[in-house]
């Protein structure tokens, strides 16, 4: 364990610190109770089996219960407080759709049955597909890809399946911003191409002169998100497309910020060919802490034989599925998450047409009214109008006062505040990256804000220990150097570490 801040800052149990599960252990306690056997006993013996036990904590059901609450109620939660998250709208998602993904129809069915008894399944599957096609202005869907990266290598997968079957080989090169997330390059690369980056100008946009240059016989495609990760709208976007589609490449969406756009504009109609969204982040899937994702896949009709599949289909009023004449083939045991597919579904039928008409219109409206009140206390890295989020830059007070980006995050914390992104995208100095989602009230708006004010106004006092912060939660300021340098996964080999700066 690396410690941070004063022991006296942690939870209290019984007068104490909070015990550590190892702490809690006592020789003979359990936590269940397994039945007696109804069946012969078998020993078996094999190599592989170790010959002491593992060395497990050993405690009552009870103070297992105990233990990870208190863990729990430690843990910042959407459901506690405001998450300004940029790039990653985490929003608050309906409980509704949750009570649909539990019911024991959905959830405990396998993906293995056939399909005249999963005809429930496949309609949601086929449904989801038509309405996404829809928002995105795409034609055909594949949900396979289980998350957001994994998307974006289907859609690459399927750029070079295409420029391999119209015999296009010299397409090596994939044209990436330099203001991308890190998965899009990444993605490139795994999928055999090279990568090639192009600048932003002054304006937070696409260097359109600069692509203009780099654009060749050999370029594949390219790859954006729209609103761009400065939370800016590439207005240039139909003469982007034109430019990619003249030297006969092909335009990715990364569908990271599509929550800025439902139901105002469609991928499809900006000129992309390939679109991939995140249903966890834009349909009703509580993001982060490492849950289940959904990144399906949607294309233009001349890529829909290379969709991984199968996909869902309705043919002569029964459902089933079929599989792409060329398709780049699976990109998941099954077929996606389906719970994940499912919560979405709900939430789109839930909001209706009208209410997803007027998503995207009120992520911009928050987004801009709070960037109006930030950029009075930090400076906005983009002088522009913002759409869903927005990028400031405390590089000037990181020169005058030494205060980074780093700490104002760790100063939010206090405020019961979840920290904005911190520097990213990268091209921006000390980058704070604030994204409000269309679910946060004025009063929480205008709360952050004030804050904020307050924090920036602290932070520059002489007597304040910048490294202090946070001051109030169950762990301090954590020496990140240490674990990165002395990483220990071994329980038999852990230690309580003093950090000292």
């Amino acid at each position: 364990m690396v410690s941070g801040g004063n022991a006296s800052s942690l939870p209290l149990v019984g007068g104490k610190p909070e015990p550590t599960i190892k702490e809690l252990s006592s020789p003979g306690r359990r936590a269940s109770n397994f039945p007696k056997l109804d069946v012969p006993e078998v020993k078996i013996n094999h190599e592989s089996l170790k010959k002491e036990k593992a060395r497990l904590p050993e405690v009552s059901e009870h103070d297992l219960v105990m233990h990870y609450s208190r863990l729990a109620h430690r843990n910042f939660a959407v459901d506690l407080g405001f998450y300004p998250l940029g790039s990653c709208t985490m929003k608050y998602n309906p409980r509704f759709a949750d009570s649909i993904a539990s019911d024991s129809r959905f959830a405990n069915i396998h993906p293995s049955m056939p399909e005249e008894f999963t005809q429930g399944c496949l309609k949601v599957m086929y449904e989801i597909g038509n309405y996404l096609c829809e928002i995105t202005g795409m034609d055909y869907a594949s949900f396979q890809p289980p998350a957001g990266a994994s998307g974006e290598l289907t859609g690459l997968l399927i750029i070079k399946k295409y420029l391999e079957i119209n015999n296009l080989i010299n397409k090596t090169e994939i044209i990436v911003p330099d203001s991308a997330h890190g998965t899009n390059p990444a993605s490139a690369r795994m999928a055999g191409f090279t990568v090639v980056e192009v600048e932003t100008d002054a304006r937070g946009m696409v260097n359109i002169e600069k692509l203009k240059e780099i654009v060749n016989e050999n370029t594949a495609g390219l790859m954006l998100t729209n609103p761009n990760t400065g939370g800016l709208f590439e207005e240039e976007i139909l003469t982007i497309s034109q430019i990619i589609h003249n030297a006969g490449g092909l335009l990715y969406y990364d569908g990271a910020n599509l929550n800025a756009i439902v139901g105002t504009s469609r991928p499809g109609d900006m000129g992309f060919d390939i679109v991939h969204s995140n249903l966890h982040k834009t349909f009703a899937t509580p993001h982060g802490g490492g849950g289940p994702g959904s990144g399906p896949v949607a294309v233009k009709e001349f890529l829909k034989d290379y969709l991984p599949g199968p996909i869902a289909e309705n043919k002569d009023r029964k459902y089933n599925w079929y599989q792409p004449e060329n398709s780049i083939g699976r990109m998941h045991g099954y077929h996606g998450n389906f719970l994940v597919t499912l919560r979405a579904l709900v939430y789109m039928k839930l909001l209706g047409k009208e209410g997803l008409d007027t998503l995207g219109a009120y992520a911009v409206l928050n987004a801009r009214y709070l960037s109006s009140k930030v950029s009075k206390i930090i400076p906005l890295a983009y002088d522009e109008p913002c759409m869903h989020e927005f990028v400031t830059s405390v590089k000037d007070l990181k020169k005058s006062h030494k205060i980074k980006a780093y700490d104002v995050g760790k100063a939010l914390l206090d405020k019961g505040f979840h920290s904005p992104t911190i520097y990213f995208p990268l091209i921006v100095p000390e980058a704070l990256m604030f994204e409000p989602t269309e679910t946060q009230s004025k009063e929480t708006l205008d709360d952050l804000a004030d804050s904020l004010k307050s924090i920036i106004s602290d932070l520059q006092q002489e007597d304040i220990v910048l490294e202090d912060y946070p001051k109030n939660l169950p762990v301090g300021r954590p020496n990140e150097l240490i674990p990165a340098k002395f990483l220990t996964v071994n329980w038999g080999d852990f230690e309580l570490l003093e950090i000292t700066e």
